[in-house]
């Protein structure tokens, strides 16, 4: 059963009275876990639990008296309807990296008081940026008391599923190569030790897989390296006995989870020890001696496994073609129910769901499917309930997000669909999109080239008719890993030296336009950064090769707004996608995408 407002609002009033008895004037609870991870288990959805806001990305800080969520603009409606008679006060933030809720606990305290938070999901970095916040007014950062502890009596426990190999004829390189590829960034640093915490980097290392986390075949554990071995710190009995002599055998050791902590305590006084500070949690770095020289500087691993090589770039083509010719069969099926069965949000998941795992290699879906019409389409995060959902009746568009995860790859595709007559208005939005997603796959650019700065070329078209989107424009995308990885963003972030964009490297392009309360339109695929075979005394270049597989509605084209390019780009796409998915489609499917393949 759902719970109510009235019971998040106990529930707060139940977090406020603990900060008396703790003596805090304030707390943060972050969506976070010990492994600073975007899709949380069970455990560790404090916030959600707390507030009722379901969103993956938010902030929720408290004081004696009030109560905050901080939320980017993909969540605002969602969050406005979650948080209806919670007594938590909505803050609308830009972007889901922004610090507006350091400054308005700075504000909420004053000298001599304390802010509490857990330092076992306090990301480093955020720490100290925490903490010199407090410092100006004079007020002190406590990391000693897990607020949940007092208030959540049937909190989960860690999750249990088994630990498994990555199957070898999907891996692209032997374990053994990663961890020398490792030690050999390692060396360069001066580090004898290196720390991970990020369960992505941890299964990508080792070639493991896992469920620990839902949609994200990943597991908790945290690792150390030296220079001989590396020992996993993994639950009691996940890994089983045979894997574990093989691990053995490799320099792999393995010791309980809780164990990551005292391991670091007990490194030597001369240790040299490597930590990403975006990466490890507050509560571990104050676990190694303060004896031991630190290193601070992104995970190796988080470069490594960003640039895919040709053997898995050749697998995840394969899981594409398969992942697309799922999508067909079940769009097939859907224009053939419109007026003849009742088809609601709830449906379109569950069917399409139901394509996909027909597919050879299927693993499960790679985050949960967001299938909006109309006005649920204008929230970028929407998910359709049994409490609330729409029928898919009447004139509109329909969006669909989905993706899923096979062990040659991971997809992520965003389609939008007419339903019924379109309007001109929707047209043109949808056009305008189009443009983008066509604009910014056509790039070339040197190799090297920041990431954030591609992100115009997308804009551009909506732009110049005084249109934006709150989002960014793309993210990384894993291989059989997490939906989403860096290093690479397409986005309007201060670029960095690390979102330089090399050969490999998979990335989401989805522009979009959000009209509150009406449609939403997003159009989404996957690309892959390849060489570009320019000009030699201008250096090395990259181009897009586009993965995803699977048609562009042109129903909803306002043809006039294209340009001949945009319109050679769209039919050229086509007549790759009818090529490469017509051998793996039903009877049904071929008709429906031979029809929507059809040059324009």
């Amino acid at each position: 059963m759902t719970a109510t407002p009235s019971v998040f609002a106990q529930r707060i009033a139940s977090a406020q009275a603990a900060l008396k008895e703790l003596g805090l004037a304030a707390c943060l609870v972050p969506s976070s876990d010990p492994h600073l991870s975007e899709y949380l288990p069970e455990r560790w959805q404090g916030r959600e639990w707390l507030s009722g806001f379901t969103g993956s990305m938010g902030t929720l800080t408290l004081t004696q008296s009030r109560a905050a969520l901080f939320a980017d603009s993909r969540y605002w409606t969602q969050a406005e309807a979650e948080l209806a008679g919670s007594g938590i006060e909505l803050v609308k933030i830009e972007t889901g990296a922004s610090t507006h809720h350091v400054q308005w606990l700075a504000n909420a305290v004053t000298a001599g008081q304390a802010v509490g938070v857990d330092a076992a999901v306090l990301g480093l970095a955020a720490a100290q940026q925490l903490r010199e916040a407090l410092a100006k007014v004079g007020a002190t950062l406590r990391t000693d008391a897990d607020l949940f502890a007092h208030i959540w009596p049937d909190r989960a426990p860690l999750p249990n599923a088994p630990v498994y190999e990555h199957d070898a004829a999907f891996v692209g390189a032997p374990r053994s190569v990663k961890l020398a590829q490792v030690r050999d960034a390692m060396s360069r640093f001066g580090a004898s030790h290196h720390f991970i915490s990020t369960v992505d980097d941890i299964a990508w290392l080792f070639n493991l897989r896992g469920s620990d986390v839902s949609y994200n075949p990943v597991f908790l554990a945290h690792a150390l390296i030296d220079a001989n071995t590396a020992t996993l710190f993994v639950a009691n009995g996940k890994v089983p006995a045979e894997l574990a002599q093989r691990l053995k055998a490799e320099g792999v050791l393995l010791q309980d989870y809780p164990q990551a902590g005292p391991a670091l305590a007990a490194l030597a006084d001369s240790a040299v020890l490597l930590l990403d500070p975006r990466r490890v949690t507050l509560g571990l770095r104050e676990s190694a001696p303060q004896s031991v020289k630190v290193v601070e500087a992104m995970n190796p691993t988080v470069f490594l496994k960003s640039r895919k090589g040709a053997a898995e770039a050749a697998h995840v083509r394969a899981a594409m073609e398969q992942d697309g010719a799922a999508m067909c069969d079940f769009y097939a099926w859907f224009e053939d129910a419109q007026g003849k069965e009742r088809i609601t949000e709830l449906t379109i998941d569950e069917r399409l769901t139901a394509e996909r795992a027909r597919r050879p290699g299927f693993v499960g879906l790679s985050f949960n499917t967001i299938a909006g019409f109309n006005a649920n389409g204008a929230m970028p995060h929407y998910r359709a309930t049994d409490a609330s959902h729409a029928v898919i009746e009447g004139d509109g568009l329909l969006l669909i997000d989905s993706g899923g995860q096979y062990p040659g790859g991971t997809t992520d595709i965003t389609r939008v669909w007419p339903i019924g007559t379109p309007s001109p208005a929707q047209k043109r939005d949808y056009t305008l999109v189009l443009k983008g997603t066509i604009g910014l796959s056509r790039a070339r650019f040197p190799v090297g080239t920041l990431s954030p700065m591609l992100d115009a070329l997308a804009r551009a078209p909506l732009w110049a008719h005084g249109m934006d989107y709150g989002h960014g424009t793309g993210h990384g995308v894993g291989y059989f890993l997490n939906v989403h990885e860096g290093p690479q963003s397409i986005s309007k972030a201060i670029p960095d030296a690390n979102m330089a964009m090399q050969p490999g490297m998979i990335t989401s392009i989805e522009p979009g336009l959000y009209r509150s309360g009406q449609w939403g339109v997003r159009i989404e695929n996957l690309v892959l950064n390849v060489a570009f075979a320019g000009n030699e005394p201008f250096g090395e270049f990259l181009e897009f090769e586009t993965l995803t597989l699977c048609p562009i509605d042109t129903r909803c084209i306002q043809k006039e707004l294209m340009r001949p390019d945009e319109v050679e780009w769209l039919n050229a796409y086509h007549a790759t996608v009818r090529a490469r998915l017509s051998p793996l489609v039903g009877v049904a499917g071929l008709s429906w995408l031979t029809q929507r393949t059809e040059a324009i």
